[in-house]
């Protein structure tokens, strides 16, 4: 809630705040960013690892070899959200699952699993958006920005 939008509480309402805000457990920031840069990094490994095998085995260039090792990473964490592996995985690690590009695999294939019943227009097509919209949104606006100011640097150090 935001502090403008902050009723006034009763004192029993206070004094229950403060003993919720007592018993909350506290979080472990450190073990869970550590949890995150580690499975976030092996998940970037298998990546340059799928890039490699593409580059040495089917003569990909190191330029082209990225979309097929992005999509292997994906069918991967699509597989896994499907037989609710990933879910395990993303539970210990947090935002590590989340960030690269399997975590958008997974909220898309997590939403098609979970409005299948309602039919594959109305239930998997029209849901499927609502958790990753905004994903898709941000990372759209952010490369916006980044090449905005990408041209704006260029620009600047041809003056």
């Amino acid at each position: 809630m935001s502090s403008k939008k902050k009723k006034k509480l009763t004192p029993i309402q206070q004094e229950y705040q403060n003993f919720a805000k007592s018993r909350e457990p506290k979080r472990k920031v450190l073990r869970n960013c550590f949890r995150a840069f580690i499975v976030g990094g092996i998940i970037c490994t298998i990546g340059q690892g799928l890039q490699w095998f593409f580059i040495n085995y089917f003569d990909f260039t190191e330029k082209t070899a990225g979309n097929p090792a992005t999509a292997v990473l994906i069918i991967i964490s699509v597989l896994l959200t499907c037989f609710g592996v990933y879910d395990h995985i993303a539970q210990w690690a947090g935002a590590g699952t989340i960030v690269p590009v399997t975590g958008f695999a997974n909220t898309m294939a997590s939403a098609a699993l979970e409005h299948r019943s309602e039919g594959y227009v109305l239930g998997v097509g029209g849901n499927m958006f609502k958790l990753s919209g905004s994903v898709i949104v941000y990372g759209v606006f952010s490369a916006f920005v980044v090449a905005l100011i990408k041209i704006t640097i260029k620009w600047l150090g041809g003056m």
